[in-house]
Order: structure tokens, then C-alpha cells, then sequence
């Protein structure tokens, strides 16, 4: 329970930011192309608990994370509402809207990148502080490459959806409604793992070389 407890602790603030911010992506970039379907149900916010799913956010991941002993971790934030058709070039800002979420992330990676770098700059040697970073890193990486599957409802799928032809597009986005048991059974059959481990792999790599002219002058 100790562990648990440390875990949590570790975890909670990079995980809400992760969710909080991918989600308010969403709908700031909805809104700016024309949908402000999330702007008036007060989702294009950075308050957490205005995208954080009770069953989803929490209860899921605690469940999971304690009856697998930490080896199996898998939740959903509330997802932001767009009404497509609202979008100037529905087809093409699609794809815009659903970029916009893991992009966040991928900046969220890279902060805590440079906030464990802040720390090192200030001789910081806390471990509660160290393992938030690397916390920070990791979460913002799985999520990153989770939403990227290209399988709707991920935003992956709704990129895949947005560049095919309009026949193939309606065809391949009738998934949808199938789309989250398709992904779960994938993450507990471990298939998602080959998907997963090659993208977050190259992105840490692109991280780290965003990066690297500052940390080969504190080198």
C-alpha cells in the first residue's frame, strides 16, 4: 500500500497534466477552426476535473495498477465534443483537431525534459522531484503514441479517416463505435506493445535531440 501510496504521489500531477492539456487542445484547436461546441460546454479549460472521468481517470488505472502489481496501466479522460461539420474544411481540420492533443503532449515531454534538466542546473538532488520528471517523460510519451494508433476513436484513426477518400474515410470511421474494445483487447493481448515501444522510442529520440545543444553545454 506504501508503494501505492509513493506511486500515486509520483504519478498524479503529471498524469492530470497529460489529460487536462490534451484534451484542452482539442478544443482550442476546434474552436479556432470553426467548432465551439467544446468552448460552450466549458471543455477549452485547464481545470482537471472539467476532463477528468471518475471510472476513467481513476478507478480504472487503480484497479488495474494494483491487480496487476504495476505491470498493466490503461485509462481515458472524458473525451472533448466536436461537432465536425462545424469546422470550415470538416475533412481536412480533422485531422488538425486530433493532432492537436498529442502534439500537447509532446511538448508536455519535453518540459519535464528541462525541468529535470532545471534541476540538475540547481544542484537539486530530490528524488521525489527526479522521479516526477522522469514520471512526466513517460506518461506524456504513452500517451503521445497510445492516441496516435491509427484506429478510431484515437486520434490516430482520425487522422487515417482525414486523408483517405471520402468512401474509404465513411467506410474505415463506421470502426468507431467499435474502436475502444478493439484497442483494449490489442493493449491486453500485448499486440499495442509493437505499436507503442517504436514511437515513443523515436520521439524520446526526437526529445533528446530538441534538447541537445542545451545539455552539451551543461555537459
Amino acid at each position: 500500500m506504501e508503494e501505492l501510496i509513493q506511486t500515486v504521489a509520483v504519478y498524479a500531477l503529471p498524469v492530470l497534466f497529460a489529460i487536462t492539456l490534451h484534451e484542452a487542445a482539442h478544443a482550442y484547436a476546434a474552436r479556432y477552426l470553426g467548432d465551439s461546441t467544446a468552448y460552450m460546454q466549458g471543455r477549452m479549460s485547464l481545470n482537471p476535473i472539467k476532463h477528468v472521468d471518475p471510472i476513467g481517470t481513476i478507478l480504472i488505472p487503480i484497479l488495474l495498477y494494483v491487480s496487476t502489481s504495476g505491470n498493466f496501466l490503461f485509462g481515458y479522460a472524458k473525451p472533448v465534443p466536436v461537432e465536425y461539420g462545424n469546422l470550415r474544411k470538416p475533412k481536412r481540420d480533422m485531422a488538425w483537431v486530433a493532432l492537436a492533443g498529442p502534439f500537447a503532449n509532446f511538448v508536455m515531454a519535453l518540459l519535464w525534459m528541462l525541468f529535470a534538466i532545471m534541476l540538475a542546473i540547481f544542484d537539486i538532488d530530490e528524488t521525489f522531484f527526479l522521479r516526477m520528471a522522469q514520471a512526466g517523460v513517460l506518461t506524456n510519451l504513452v500517451v503521445f503514441a497510445f492516441n496516435l494508433f491509427p484506429l478510431p476513436p484515437l486520434d490516430g484513426g482520425r487522422v487515417v479517416t482525414s486523408l483517405l477518400p471520402h468512401r474509404l474515410a465513411w467506410k474505415f470511421a463506421r470502426i468507431e463505435p467499435y474502436g475502444f474494445f478493439i484497442v483494449l483487447a490489442l493493449v491486453l493481448l500485448k499486440v499495442l506493445y509493437f505499436w507503442m515501444v517504436p514511437v515513443m522510442t523515436a520521439t524520446h529520440s526526437v526529445l533528446k535531440l530538441i534538447i541537445s545543444p542545451l545539455t552539451f553545454l551543461l555537459s
